[in-house]
């Protein structure tokens, strides 16, 4: 049972950033990754991505029966965009280190089977290249196809086999999945907790804390693909709305939530792995 009135903990599990090696890690600073990562969008992406991931019935099992993400959600969202910003932004010896500490998870939960890592995969990169050309980012074909060669290198990380190296691979992998995949009741459990997650009692009654959440959230849901929201019933929230329609709503929701993060105050934006990566660099 979770405490609704227990505080949020975002406190960090990989240690304060790197600011003085001068090392651009896996990627660096001209990567396709660090473009898309630093945006708004893969907040959203993120989301979508634990939506996704959450429809293998047996990674989606083991995360049910042994993670804490019920006791404890807004840690175990914080510790996933936590981990995307150091293996993106931190030094190689940062993001090697984070990798080592999910591998450990991943075999405490037993979703370490190398198909199941692969999923794991396919939905994060699949989430946030969605999310980013959603946004306008990462149309173009050649933007496309280096974001996921890229991310082959989190794959490896991972250990997680035979990653796609480009969109078309990525597209052709996600289809051999789809036969088993399925919105099982810990799928929709899942989805409902990350739609509503509980929050202190003050912070519910006195921000609009919960509304904006929720609208993180049904934004999120919409990026998915028309299949997997019919996995899920067709809506987050209810009775589904016309695809078309919910695919329009997404898209508009989307950009709507970057310009408005485009309001706050810049030190807020960027995340401590981007502005360490930036001091370290001097850029």
């Amino acid at each position: 049972m979770v405490n609704q009135s227990s505080p949020i903990n975002f406190n960090s599990v990989y240690g304060e950033p790197d600011q003085t090696t001068p090392d651009p890690g896996l990627f660096g600073p001209a990567s396709v990754s660090w473009q898309l990562h630093a945006d708004a969008a893969s907040g959203i992406g993120g989301v979508r991505a634990l939506l996704m991931q959450a429809l293998h019935p047996e990674a989606m099992a083991g995360v049910a029966k042994h993670s804490s993400y019920k006791s404890d959600p807004w840690g175990r969202l914080t510790r996933t965009a936590e981990y995307i910003a150091v293996i993106t932004f931190g030094t190689t010896s940062e993001a090697e280190n984070a990798a080592a500490r999910v591998r450990m998870v991943h075999q405490k939960l037993g979703v370490d089977r190398p198909d199941l890592l692969l999923w794991v995969h396919l939905g994060f990169v699949d989430s946030l290249l969605r999310a980013a050309q959603r946004a306008g980012l990462a149309n173009n074909k050649d933007v496309a196809d280096q974001y996921v060669k890229e991310q082959v290198t989190a794959a490896q990380l991972l250990g997680a086999p035979d990653a796609p190296e480009s969109e078309s691979e990525l597209v052709t992998a996600i289809e051999e999945y789809k036969p088993i995949l399925t919105a099982s009741k810990e799928a929709k459990d899942a989805a409902r907790f990350i739609a509503f997650p509980p929050m202190p009692l003050a912070t519910r009654l006195l921000t609009p804390a919960a509304p904006a959440w929720a609208s993180v959230a049904a934004t999120a849901f919409s990026l998915l693909e028309p299949w997997a929201r019919q996995l899920y019933g067709g809506g987050l929230f209810g009775p589904a709305l016309a695809l078309p329609m919910l695919d329009e709503q997404g898209t508009f929701a989307l950009k709507a939530w970057r310009k408005a993060v485009g309001f706050l105050p810049p030190q807020l934006l960027a995340s401590p792995q981007v502005s360490a990566a930036k001091t370290r660099l001097g850029l």
